[in-house]
């Protein structure tokens, strides 16, 4: 009784701030998707399935932020299993696009598993480091890296490196924030630095060769600027035309001549460029700091180890996707195909998101309380 009294108190855990930076950015993003698709000629345009998506992840939202993340940390451990399990199915059934086999068809629409198992894998993670004892390197890096290497494996081989980097993104942040010591982390660092060229060797004859050229036209943006190098190309000159205040809505010429591909998922953030300018971009990225800023407040103030793990989990894999997304546009760093969140267009990808932060909220609300 006193925990659901004290679970009450009004809106101190229902953070409008939190929520205000959440719906702006969602609009950002469902007007930068009518704008370079308004065009198209569908009874059902883009922008308006990824309302139908925002509408989903609310639920999702929802469901995640009333739910006590102590009773969802327990189901991590068998969530984390059948995702694996869909991961598996994508491989031998799932849907192909471009080179990538990463869906599952569901009638019209497309699941795709990669993307909750980010999800999944801070939930895996966090429930780990908040139960096993983190004393000495086979608890506190070999056994956590065995339970991320399956999902790993299993996204790689569709293949989805975005994904995959974000693996090692939230592994990586998980280690952090547990503590690891500085001779740990100097072997790891060695280890890496020798090992380096066998692996980077055994990654470069698993990239299938659109992800071969990517990764060339990277480290030369000269390189085959009519085929894998067109997107980067495209995308920089949208991002530079924008100039200081943009072209306004509608008026970006990359997009809405169609030279840019993929201007509603991938390269989205480069079309709200053109449109908006550096003064647009500056806003963007101020919403997105904000939101990290936040997120950060609630994983320093949770109320236990594991609500910050959570929390610190979600900012990592949102900061990381950011960041990355932000970089392959503007050129920064090879294409690797992930989306920005809240903004670009994408149904499996938003439900994540919004999942998320409404667990990343939940850590707050259950900071009220006193007992679980």
């Amino acid at each position: 009784m006193i925990d659901r009294v004290i679970d009450s108190r009004g809106l101190d855990s229902f953070d409008l701030r939190f929520m205000g930076l959440i719906a702006v950015i969602l609009s950002v993003g469902v007007l930068s998707i009518y704008s370079v698709t308004h065009s198209q000629d569908s009874a059902f345009p883009f922008y308006l399935k990824q309302l139908v998506w925002i509408l989903l992840g609310t639920i999702a939202f929802l469901v995640m932020y009333l739910s006590d993340y102590h009773k969802i940390a327990r189901l991590a451990y068998p969530t984390y299993a059948v995702i694996l399990i869909m991961l598996a199915v994508v491989l031998v059934m799932g849907k192909s696009s471009r080179g990538a086999q990463r869906w599952i068809p569901i009638g019209p629409f497309a699941f795709q598993p990669s993307e909750f198992a980010k999800l999944v894998l801070v939930l895996v993670l966090a429930n780990y480091y908040s139960r096993v004892s983190r004393a000495g390197w086979l608890h506190r890096v070999v056994l956590p890296g065995l339970i991320v290497l399956p999902g790993l494996l299993l996204i790689l081989k569709q293949p989805d490196l975005g994904s995959g980097l974000s693996f090692l993104a939230v592994y990586a942040a998980m280690l952090l924030m547990v503590g690891v010591r500085s001779k740990t982390l100097g072997v790891i660092l060695l280890l890496s630095v020798m090992l380096f060229p066998f692996v980077w060797e055994m990654v470069w004859a698993s990239l299938h060769d659109y992800q071969r050229e990517r990764v060339m036209a990277f480290v030369d943006p000269d390189y085959d600027p009519g085929g894998k190098g067109y997107h980067a190309l495209q995308s920089r000159i949208a991002i530079g035309s924008g100039e200081l205040s943009g072209k306004g809505l509608y008026g970006g010429t990359q997009s809405q001549l169609k030279f840019l591909p993929e201007g509603h998922t991938d390269f989205v953030f480069a079309v709200y460029a053109e449109e908006w300018g550096f003064v647009g971009v500056l806003v963007l990225l101020a919403l997105f700091i904000a939101l990290i800023w936040v997120s950060l407040e609630i994983a320093a103030r949770a109320k236990d180890t594991l609500g910050a793990l959570l929390a610190a989990g979600i900012v990592a894999m949102l900061c990381f996707c950011v960041v990355v997304n932000i970089g392959m546009t503007a050129g920064m760093f090879p294409i690797v195909g992930i989306p920005l969140p809240l903004v670009s267009y994408g149904g499996s990808a938003t439900i994540m998101t919004m999942a998320s932060l409404g667990l990343l909220l939940n850590v707050k609300r259950r900071r009220l309380t006193l007992f679980y």
